[in-house]
């Protein structure tokens, strides 16, 4: 039985998963200058391998050392599977045949996927009402920060849409399953090195068949640039993170980040693209901040003033 975990958040795990939606939100921003060189599969595998060695040379510099059991190892590759390998796979074919945007909508159903799957498979995070509507206001303010015109096409290409669902629900349950390392003693840096091993050595084969990479000219120096700050940033650092946060708030919680992304990466498209925020950027906002006080429960009562001390 996994320890308890606490269903509402402290300011420190708020403060882990904000750093973590910027993380994640600048990935796009870095895969998308990376693109410029890489195809998918074989930026997939190059972020996995990277990210891997940097892991693993953080945990050497510690004093540390990687699992030896063959049952943790099985463990890291069913995690690989669910929460890399089959959702970033999932995701690359489908957004071939449907927008990002749609994609993007169909990504934060994860959250609802977590609120359901862990009130069945865990004891301490059972499905309230205040977590279901949060769920909701949050998938609403996505949808309205990405805009109304990306479900135009829901009607058609029903395959890639179930895809991304899949995906989305592959995630929500690789985020409960995380939750089984910590009884064993396995540390979110061990988790995190051993997610990422495991899915690189899935990935090799697949990506040298399908891109077969030797046939690339050579990247260009910025894209290069961006697959290393991808790996380094949004991948070992954010998992790290995030695996550290499964373990302190529970799965239903940490995947809150979905709602922050799309906030961080229109943020850093501004600052850094130049980009402009429109009117339906802040209703979003404000649909996600009602999600996140519904589903914390106790969110406004943070920025409340405490009351002056009377003088004796």
């Amino acid at each position: 039985m996994t320890p308890p975990i606490n269903q509402r958040m402290g300011l420190a795990e708020w403060a882990v998963l904000i750093f973590l939606s910027i993380l994640w939100g600048g990935s796009f921003l870095f895969i998308k200058l990376s693109l410029h060189s890489f195809p998918p599969l074989t930026l997939v595998l190059l972020r996995a391998i990277l990210s891997s060695l940097m892991i693993y040379a953080f945990i050497r510099f510690t004093g540390r050392r990687l699992p030896t059991s063959p049952s943790v190892w099985i463990g890291f590759t069913i995690l690989g599977l669910l929460n890399i390998a089959l959702p970033l796979a999932l995701f690359a074919w489908s957004q071939q045949h449907i927008g990002a945007g749609l994609a993007s909508i169909l990504n934060a159903t994860t959250p609802l996927f977590s609120v359901v799957a862990a009130h069945f498979m865990t004891h301490d995070e059972k499905a309230s009402a205040a977590k279901i509507a949060g769920v909701f206001f949050g998938m609403a303010g996505v949808i309205v920060m990405i805009g109304g015109d990306a479900l135009g096409g829901m009607g058609d290409d029903l395959a890639p849409q179930i895809a991304c669902l899949i995906a989305a629900a592959s995630y929500a349950f690789a985020s409960i399953y995380a939750r089984r390392f910590q009884p064993w003693g396995i540390e979110p840096v061990h988790v995190a090195a051993g997610q990422m091993i495991t899915t690189a050595l899935m990935l090799f084969p697949i990506a040298m068949i399908v891109d077969q990479p030797w046939t690339l000219p050579a990247p260009l120096p910025e894209a290069v640039i961006a697959m290393v700050a991808l790996a380094l940033f949004s991948t070992a650092l954010a998992y790290i993170l995030y695996f550290r946060l499964l373990e302190t708030a529970g799965a239903t919680n940490a995947l809150l980040v979905t709602f922050l992304v799309p906030i961080t990466a229109i943020l850093l498209g501004i600052a850094i693209l130049g980009e402009a925020l429109e009117l339906k950027h802040w209703a979003g906002v404000a649909l996600i901040a009602l999600g996140l006080a519904a589903i914390d429960g106790r969110m406004f009562s943070l920025f409340r003033a405490k009351p002056a001390a009377r003088p004796g």
